[in-house]
């Protein structure tokens, strides 16, 4: 490397002062040293110092360079958060796993499902409803757990037990009327019948078998919140594991027991057919939308005020709204309206939770959830603070109002993060488990209670009496 001090920029007044300086020294040079040696012997030594100077700076220069190609420091960007201010890649080509399927894909899962006599599961499927409508979790669920890879034929070697028992196939009759008596007596019989033939809910009491409840108040297995509440949840179940719809943030006696909350059905099928039916330019022409069951009157037949009076407060308030479609007759492909609809209501029913919910993801419809204190599923995967509206029940009365305000703030963004594959994927359930799909995330849910499998804690000692085999 050639280096020529006199034509760099920054070093054109360095050669004179070097000058000026070599003058001032000779003059104090002792006498028996001539100034042709000195000159000679000065800018030897000059030279060779800014030649080591530049040579070692080009060598450390390089090393560092060879150095980055295999090891990068992205440093932070504004939003990223101080506990991980800066990221070290050393491989750029590995593929991306979420935390959830890393975290379930390292458990090693294995579940156990019970072959159970037809009368249990199967002979409820005669009815087409079955595993089609909001509370056919319970079937989907354990279809994709037989074609699993997380399923064991070997009880031994099980984390945890599924026992597919449909109490909600027929939950709701074409009238909508509630008929779910026989649930408590069929699952009661499906408890006998596995601990009296086989040790595994004997051995841990049944901690580490897992059930459904998909319907109103999950375990505690009615549809009126208050008969629900004095029936209680089965003392046979309550140290169990259940899989239901129902959840609040605050203390409630139907959720006192080790739970999952799941998303109500909805056909993914369904869904794909609403989207391949949207709107080819995109364009939603329906402001807000809510088509469903509606009180006149808030207190109906039964006595007790549905919905809490909310539906029957957007009737009333919005009904003649332009910009709200409202609608009370049943219509079956209602899901082509979502797909039209920016906002989608979602109020309480006689629970907090709705179908809608799902369907309005699934579907680009920005979900507005008025159920005050709602619980909402797999909230570590699906970003619910960000893709949805919370109002509260006693702000229905202000709805259009709300409305043009997140309209005219910050509803593009919301649009945006709520198209997101992703969060469709974790709120679906598919008779083959996909992965991050809805039984995925029920299966990591699982994954995350190992200390309730009997595998990972107990001892194997050859001849110990606590050894199960």
């Amino acid at each position: 490397m050639v280096l020529d001090f006199r034509r760099n920029s920054e070093n054109r007044e360095f050669y004179p002062k070097m000058k000026i300086l070599h003058r001032q020294n000779t003059r104090n040079i002792d006498k028996s040293i001539s100034p042709s040696r000195f000159n000679r012997y000065f800018r030897w030594v000059l030279w060779f110092s800014l030649s080591f100077y530049f040579i070692s700076s080009y060598l450390i220069s390089s090393s560092s360079s060879t150095t980055t190609t295999t090891t990068t420091v992205i440093p932070p960007s504004k939003t990223t958060t101080f506990s991980a201010s800066r990221v070290l890649i050393e491989n750029p080509t590995k593929t991306n796993v979420s935390k959830s399927q890393s975290g379930l894909m390292a458990s090693d899962l294995k579940v156990y499902v019970y072959d159970l006599p037809s009368e249990y599961n199967r002979d409820w499927l005669s009815n087409e409803r079955c595993s089609s409508h909001l509370f056919a979790a319970e079937v989907a669920i354990h279809e994709a757990l037989m074609e699993s890879e997380f399923r064991t034929l070997d009880p031994w070697e099980a984390d945890f037990f599924f026992v597919p028992v449909y109490v909600s196939c027929n939950f709701s009759t074409v009238n909508g009327f509630p008929a779910i008596g026989h649930a408590r007596r069929l699952l009661a019989s499906a408890v006998h019948l596995i601990s009296s033939e086989l040790p595994f809910w004997n051995r841990s009491d049944g901690s580490d078998h897992v059930f459904v409840a998909s319907h109103d108040y999950g375990a505690c297995f009615h549809a009126m919140e208050d008969v629900a509440i004095a029936d209680g949840i089965p003392a046979l179940l309550k140290k169990s594991i259940i899989l239901q719809t129902f959840g609040v943030r605050y203390r409630h006696p139907c959720q006192d027991v080790e739970n999952v909350l799941i998303p109500p059905y909805v056909s993914p099928e369904s869904v794909q057919k609403a989207l391949d039916g949207a709107p080819e330019s995109g364009d939603r022409d329906i402001w807000v939308f809510f088509r469903g069951k509606m009180e006149v009157h808030p207190k109906n037949i039964s006595g007790r005020f549905y919905s809490k009076g909310v539906r029957t407060t957007i009737w009333h308030k919005y009904n003649g709204n332009r910009k709200f479609y409202i609608k009370r007759k049943r219509f079956a492909g209602y899901q082509s309206e979502i797909v039209r609809s920016v906002f989608c209501l979602c109020p309480l029913g006689w629970a907090p939770w709705s179908p809608r919910l799902v369907e309005s993801v699934a579907l680009g419809c920005v979900p507005v959830i008025i159920a005050d204190g709602i619980r909402l599923p797999f909230p570590s995967s699906v970003p619910w603070p960000d893709i949805s509206l919370t109002v509260a029940e006693s702000d229905v009365g202000d709805l259009a109002r709300i409305l043009d305000h997140v309209a005219a703030t910050n509803l593009s963004a919301i649009q945006r993060r709520l198209w997101d594959p992703s969060i469709r994927r974790a709120l679906l359930f598919n008779r083959r488990i996909q992965s991050g799909d809805a039984t995925w995330q029920v299966l990591d849910a699982l994954s995350r209670r190992l200390h309730r499998s009997l595998r990972r804690s107990r001892v194997h000692s050859e001849g110990d009496s606590t050894t199960w085999r």
